[in-house]
């Protein structure tokens, strides 16, 4: 009787030195881990298994992603888990709310996973959870990163910017070319006029998207996502290398330098976004607070420029 030879492993490939980030070990961390438990609330830094997570969590800087932990989807690159959701938490909004106020946070960014089996694709949850926040925490600024609403034609994009979030994103994720396997639940245009729907609808929200690069994009092509962007007058650029999380999810194509991220950035910032983020740990909700800063004072340049030249 043959023996049957073991089938060889994948090879395993090496990150390069400039995307490697140290285990999560403070005492930061762990308070922001207790708290996110003790409120039921998920996180996309978790979940998405995301490299910043130690540095963010030990400044108490989390994502919050509200509507559950399991989406309706199963994007190519994505570490959420994929199934039929449970019912929504009614508790969700306040708990986002006090879990602010703990943390003390002056910004916050709240995300959610993609429900398709809902009416109006959650976009209520969002509302409620705006609205909690402001009650208990006035000043706190507040971000959202919300899915595309599929189907949903623009009454939730209507609902979600009438409560007037400071910052409205939503991340195109990569070139049009490679969404039939990367997003093939989404359609690149579609969210291109979703970012164009917000703008239209309340030019002083600022609108941001990000791109992840490293699945195989060409140079040219990542150049007309920014002028797609800026067609859809996008504030804020941010673009970061793709992670393969798990060996069932999308290859890495390529690390990207951060001297190739560098020449992305400088593009783009000619290209007349307010503010780009672009380097290989970028993520969309990484130094977010800072960031909104920055923006905010872009904006306040930038109009008085135009001032002083009428």
């Amino acid at each position: 009787m043959n023996e049957m030879s073991p089938l060889p492993r994948p090879e395993r490939v090496r990150k390069p030195d400039w995307i490697r980030v140290k285990a999560p070990t403070s005492e930061g961390f762990a308070a922001t881990r207790a708290l996110m438990r003790s409120k039921s609330l998920t996180t996309v830094c978790e979940e998405a298994a995301c490299p910043n997570i130690g540095e963010c969590w030990s400044k108490k800087h989390a994502t919050v992603m509200i509507l559950g932990d399991t989406c309706t989807r199963a994007c190519a690159f994505c570490n959420v888990k994929t199934g039929m959701p449970r019912a929504v938490d009614p508790m969700e909004p306040q708990n986002v709310a006090d879990a602010a106020a703990q943390m003390g946070l002056e910004h916050i960014v709240i995300t959610s996973v993609d429900r398709d089996d809902l009416p109006d694709g959650g976009a209520k949850q969002f509302v409620k959870v705006i609205e909690a926040i402001r009650k208990s925490n006035p000043t706190t600024t507040i971000e959202i990163l919300t899915p595309d609403f599929r189907n949903k034609h623009e009454a939730p994009i209507e609902m979600i910017v009438a409560a007037r979030p400071d910052v409205y994103n939503h991340n195109l994720e990569t070139v049009p070319r490679l969404y039939p396997t990367i997003r093939p639940g989404a359609r690149y245009y579609a969210s291109l006029r979703l970012l164009e729907t917000v703008k239209k609808l309340d030019p002083s929200i600022f609108t941001k998207s990000g791109i992840m690069l490293g699945l195989g994009e060409e140079r040219l092509e990542v150049h007309q996502v920014m002028d797609d962007m800026r067609s859809a007058d996008v504030d804020f650029l941010t673009m970061g290398q793709y992670l393969q999380p798990t060996p069932r999810h999308t290859k890495v194509i390529e690390f990207v330098t951060p001297q190739a991220f560098g020449s992305y950035g400088a593009i783009a910032r000619a290209k007349g976004f307010l503010l780009v983020a672009s380097s290989p740990l970028t993520r969309s909700s990484y130094h977010a607070g800072d960031d909104f800063a920055k923006m905010r004072d872009a904006r306040a340049a930038k109009l008085a420029k135009v001032t002083a030249q009428a």
